[in-house]
């Protein structure tokens, strides 16, 4: 066969597969906008329907202590759901944007104060938990980060925890979620703003700014949008099992 017939035949098997793609796309977006709509439905609808519940259905007085207590149940617990669900999602797609490499080139060569604060915040999204301490606190000392912004991020990322926030904001309220949220970022920067200050480099192990940064196979590679999504389904189904019964 000739190289003209031979390219021909590649294009077009080739043309199939990227026509499958593009539809395969526009069906994911489809149905997580369609999920989106759900959710706000049931959100909006979700007092009306707990009312229903227990003063209809089930026969509770609006006046008893057991009545309300029980409407206030079927109430909370399906919001609480919705709302750690929407948020679980959220943070799992923006976790996706966020690498160590990535998160090593957006601290590197900030001033301690701001750095500080930039780490801290950096910690609540980023999906780097205490059992990844070390390799992340080598990788930021050897991209040149100040010790003390390295400790603000190292401190913040496993205590600020988005689900404990969204259960805090859906049982108690937005004070003592907000009262959570500022606790732990306040003594994420305050402990690194501090070890900043004693200049506690000079005991660091030498190796550790020897070594040369390793870098992830994966940190070159595009994630395309819908992956993002699937990545958010897989958080959902990961965080939102474990934390419900």
């Amino acid at each position: 066969m000739s190289a003209p017939a031979r390219k021909r035949l590649e294009a077009a098997d080739a043309a199939p597969d990227a026509t499958r793609q593009a539809p395969r796309a526009g069906q994911i977006v489809a149905m997580h906008v369609l999920a989106l709509g759900a959710w706000i439905a049931t959100y909006v609808l979700n007092g009306s329907a707990s009312e229903w519940l227990a003063f209809r259905v089930i026969g509770s007085s609006r006046s008893s202590r057991l009545g309300s207590a029980l409407a206030f149940f079927l109430y909370e617990v399906p919001k609480v759901l919705l709302l750690l669900v929407l948020v679980v999602f959220v943070v799992g797609v923006i976790r996706s944007f966020f690498t160590p490499e990535r998160t090593r080139s957006l601290l590197a060569g900030r001033r301690e104060s701001a750095g500080n604060v930039l780490a801290a915040l950096l910690g609540v999204v980023t999906p780097f938990c205490s059992c990844s301490a070390v390799p992340l606190f080598i990788g930021f000392v050897e991209a040149g980060i100040p010790l003390g912004v390295t400790m603000s991020f190292l401190i913040s990322a496993p205590m600020v925890n988005e689900v404990a926030l969204v259960l805090l904001f859906g049982l108690f309220g937005w004070k003592v979620a907000a009262l959570y949220l500022g606790t732990g970022l306040g003594i994420a920067i305050g402990a690194g703003f501090t070890l900043g200050r004693m200049r506690l480099e000079r005991f660091v192990e030498p190796w550790v700014y020897e070594m040369t940064a390793a870098q992830a196979a994966s940190s070159n590679e595009r994630v395309s949008f819908e992956e993002r999504l699937t990545q958010g389904r897989e958080a959902i189904r990961e965080i939102v099992g474990k934390v419900w019964p």
